[in-house]
């Protein structure tokens, strides 16, 4: 059969004939060109003959090296690496690695080598002999330098080993016949959403630096989740922003002395939001939502003295005045009397004040501010009304005990966020000149463009991470509220009409095991927020993982109906392989049949003693494009991606190039302890033996910075604006150092 063109099979797993049919013809072809007279030609015609069959011989050779080819790659795929300056960014489109469209001839000559390629895929007699001897001869100190020379991954080694990346490679040479190009997929697309779904190790982060990088080089804001803490991550988020000139804050709970500081409930549009994202993080089933509900209101109380009286809400305040309420009526009441009390107000609360006896006090109010008492007397007698008093003093009548139950849902989870230096991150003092940690809140980053790691530390403490992580997804639904009505510029001194050349930002959320942040304040944002330019991509395990972070079947629905885009490596649940496989057409392959048969003639008067018959058929039988077992059995850092609503993409990551930059000290130290903490069970870290740590010893160039490695965190943050120092100033002002 043929290598290739329009025939009805393929026929690629077989000796490569076409040599032969080369090595006969290429010479006689020489022959007949250098002495014709010895086959009895004229010089014209045999020069002409042997310069066809030279021709022929030529091309029959090339037929017979693409099979020589396709088998070897069967076992070893071409190296693929790249480094970062050389990942493709475009204005267009988005790189998604090298690879080819997924096609029914492809799934014909997968089934074909389950069907026939035992002996083309599995190691000789011989080499696994190979194979075997360095740990045979671990023991013996001149066969031991011998078998590390055979473990030794060079062209010049013919027995080196394979890959150390797993999987079945044949899933991928099936299409390297025709060869493998950069794949792309229209940015258009990316407000439709990503879903990336892989087991551990096996190559999800490689791909969320690939589309991080093109992110920070195209000019997006940048938003990295990363709940586990994963050093590389982290690390090249930095360095690809300090390449790119951009802004860079890192956010990270686990190592709050060089972390930026951000608010979670400090920015908000309407008040309500307040109580909206401390809520939303409690149980909501069963008996817990009247709790969540009580808990919402005495919140939304607090939030809303807090601004009237010109406090920014935090973390600190809200557990402070919702336990103990009386200091809060006691500031806000005074403000309020003072604008809507008679004259001589303060005498007649000091007099009502010192009337208080506690012994004739209802026991709802016994032990509590005799000033807040007075004020509770004097709204009542002149008959006052505020709006916010008359919360706060509601919340204030309840019997302790009793008020105390019904906001028991919330108290856990505020203690938490406001215990130890979490509390300086996540509430800062924007009065504290002397703490040097730069301060941000998502409206800001996307006027500057800028970019932003968040590490939430949930190996350490997955509650707290998980909270502020939901905090942080909620401030961004409220900020993509904003920018539909109001744009990224309503917030800036109006200094004339805007550019419009300027188009608006597209911001690129990146969500690394997404399942432990997801919420009901998540929806939304997938939802609806790809009008105001979000695009999210989420990484995550499986299916389920959405649903068990979630809590609820039909919101895990909600949510993966809304990822356009699905990306799927090597998964080990088959049900999460069907969320892929299941959306895909089926397809027609061919089979070929040899049919022999024989009849015998039962008429004696006959010379035909019996007829034979030899036949060969070639049927077609619908198979689906891709098998769950395809899924379970990709190597490290391979992946089907489903792009564009129904083009099936076959793709390759590429492997990392090791490169030098200078990393500021405090990044660096944090990096080296992330790397210690965060350790996998399993050697399954697809690229670490191809090229050892990105950054090993911490020393990184680049052609476009110079930057110190003693350099602190915020010294960084503010040379990365810029590389001179007159812009020095500009870049601080941006910080908002």
């Amino acid at each position: 059969m043929a290598v290739g063109g329009n025939f009805p099979l393929q026929s690629l797993l077989r000796p490569p004939v076409e040599l032969y049919t080369a090595m006969v013809a290429v010479p006689i072809g020489g022959l007949l060109i250098y002495s014709p007279y010895i086959t009895l030609l004229t010089p014209t015609t045999a020069m002409t003959s042997g310069g066809l069959m030279i021709l022929a011989g030529c091309w029959r050779a090339i037929q017979g090296f693409k099979v020589i080819r396709y088998r070897k790659r069967l076992t070893r795929l071409p190296r693929y690496a790249l480094t970062s300056h050389k990942i493709p960014v475009s204005k267009r489109k988005l790189f998604l690695g090298k690879g080819f469209v997924w096609k029914q001839i492809h799934v014909q000559r997968l089934r074909d080598i389950r069907l026939f390629g035992d002996q083309y895929t599995q190691q000789s007699g011989l080499n696994a002999w190979i194979r075997s001897r360095p740990i045979a001869w671990e023991t013996t100190w001149l066969l031991k330098r011998i078998g590390d020379a055979l473990l030794l991954d060079s062209p010049f080694n013919p027995w080196r080993p394979r890959p150390d990346i797993g999987g079945k490679p044949e899933i991928h040479a099936v299409g390297l016949l025709e060869g493998e190009r950069d794949q792309y997929q229209d940015l258009s697309e990316r407000v439709g959403h990503t879903l990336v779904l892989g087991t551990t190790r096996v190559g999800k982060t490689r791909l969320a630096e690939i589309l991080i990088t093109q992110d920070i080089h195209r000019g997006d804001v940048v938003i990295v989740f990363d709940p586990k803490g994963d050093a590389e991550l982290m690390t090249r988020t930095f360095v690809e922003a300090r390449k790119a000139s951009r802004a860079c804050y890192i956010f990270h709970l686990g190592y709050p002395d060089i972390s930026a500081r951000y608010n979670a409930v400090g920015n908000f549009e309407r008040v309500t939001e307040v109580a909206t994202r401390i809520s939303d993080q409690l149980p909501s089933q069963g008996n817990s939502v009247a709790f969540k509900e009580f808990a919402w209101r005495f919140v939304n109380i607090v939030a809303r003295a807090l601004v009237a009286l010109g406090k920014r809400p935090d973390y600190n305040l809200i557990s402070r005045y919702i336990f103990n309420i009386d200091p809060l009526l006691v500031e806000f009441g005074m403000m309020s009397l003072g604008l809507n009390g008679d004259k001589g107000w303060e005498q007649h609360v000091a007099m009502l004040e010192s009337d208080v006896d506690e012994k004739k006090l209802p026991q709802a109010l016994k032990g509590r501010n005799h000033t807040a008492i007075a004020i509770l007397r004097y709204t009542q007698q002149k008959e006052i009304y505020d709006p916010i008093l008359e919360g706060l003093l509601g919340a204030f009548r309840y019997d302790r005990t009793y008020y105390d139950k019904i906001i028991s849902s919330v108290g856990p989870l505020l203690e938490k966020l406001t215990t130890g230096q979490v509390a300086e991150l996540i509430a800062p003092n924007y009065f504290d000149l002397k703490d040097e940690r730069p301060i941000f809140d998502w409206y800001s980053v996307i006027q500057q463009r800028a970019v932003v790691y968040v590490g939430l530390d949930c190996l350490s403490d997955a509650i707290v991470g998980g909270a502020v992580g939901a905090s942080m997804f909620a401030d961004l639904t409220s900020v993509s509220g904003r920018i539909y009505k109001h744009g990224t510029e309503s917030q800036l001194p109006d200094i004339g009409e805007a550019d419009p050349k300027l188009p608006p930002p597209k911001i690129a959320l990146h969500g690394d095991e997404f399942n432990e942040l997801v919420g009901s304040q998540f929806i939304p944002m997938i939802n609806k927020a790809g009008g105001s330019g979000f695009q999210f991509t989420g990484y995550t395990q499986t299916g389920d993982d959405i649903i068990a972070g979630i809590g609820d079947v039909h919101k895990a629905g909600v949510i993966q109906g809304n990822f356009n885009t699905l990306i799927m490596l090597r998964v080990k649940n088959k049900q999460t392989s069907e969320f892929l496989t299941n959306q895909l057409p089926s397809v027609q392959i061919s089979q070929h049949m040899l049919v022999s048969g024989v009849n015998d003639s039962s008429d004696p008067d006959s010379d035909t003693h019996f007829t034979s018959r030899n036949e060969d058929r070639i049927t077609t039988q619908d198979v689906p494009m891709l098998e769950p077992a395809d899924l379970t059995a990709l190597p490290k850092g391979q992946a089907f991606a489903f792009i564009e609503g129904g083009k099936l993409l076959k793709l390759r990551l590429p492997l990392p190039v090791k490169e030098k930059d200078d990393l500021p000290s405090d990044i660096k130290r944090v990096a080296q302890a992330m790397r210690e903490t965060y350790k996998p069970t399993t050697p399954e870290h697809w690229y670490a033996k191809a090229e050892p740590d990105w950054w090993g010893g911490g020393q990184i160039t680049s052609n476009n910075d110079q930057h110190s490695s003693g350099a602190n965190f915020s010294g960084a943050l503010t040379e990365m604006g810029s590389d001179s120092p007159d812009d020095t100033s500009h870049s601080n002002d941006m910080m908002g150092i």
